[in-house]
């Protein structure tokens, strides 16, 4: 039985704590191969256009260049519409794969009010990270992860990961202001934003 994981966002731009959770993810879950997906049209949130579709995908392609078992892939990109990920884990259910999919607290949270949540806790086991320190939200989580047992039967598994406090959105903004973020970005990626003129 293959162990695939599915990781997908925008990737807006992708940085180095979705790099260190995509490894917490694989080495904790055993994975085999982990998909990285950059979103197409997110059901979710409101998309930042100031990067493409294609730069998104070549800033995941050099974030994971060195990583290996991980593919980046443009499925949902082709896809037309709205990019869900019920769609997204049909297209790669199949008798010989066990799929695991990651998510941040806020999609944890969230998760029984998606499309077709019953499905996606029978086509794969849900995997979030905690992306922030909000104590306050222990209980909540805890709270979620019992109401999905009871009506799924799974609990959504945590990854025992350090917490790099920092977003998409606040390096866009960091980068808008002409700061320095070569702490959080990847030097290949952050180059590739750099020549083409990404979020200025």
């Amino acid at each position: 039985m293959l162990r695939v994981g599915v990781y997908g966002g925008a990737f807006s731009p992708i940085h180095k704590g979705h790099v260190e959770a995509a490894k917490a993810f694989m080495r904790q879950m055993w994975l085999d191969v982990l998909f990285v997906i950059p979103t197409g049209l997110s059901p979710h949130k409101e998309m930042d256009n100031s990067a493409s579709a294609e730069d998104r995908m070549e800033m995941c392609r050099l974030a994971f260049r060195d990583v290996e078992g991980v593919i980046v892939s443009d499925i949902e990109i082709k896809r037309d519409g709205k990019s869900y990920s019920i769609d997204t884990l049909r297209h790669m259910s199949c008798e010989d794969q066990r799929l695991f999919m990651l998510c941040g607290t806020d999609m944890m949270l969230t998760l029984g009010d998606w499309d077709d949540a019953d499905e996606i806790f029978k086509l794969c086991y849900p995997v979030y990270i905690r992306r922030e320190e909000d104590r306050a939200l222990d209980a909540k989580i805890i709270e979620k992860n019992t109401e999905y047992f009871e009506k799924y039967g799974k609990y959504v598994i945590k990854l025992d990961s350090p917490v790099i406090d920092i977003s998409s959105t606040e390096l866009r903004a960091k980068m808008k202001n002409g700061e320095d973020v070569s702490a959080y970005v990847d030097a290949e990626v952050l180059r590739y934003i750099q020549e083409k003129g990404l979020y200025q």
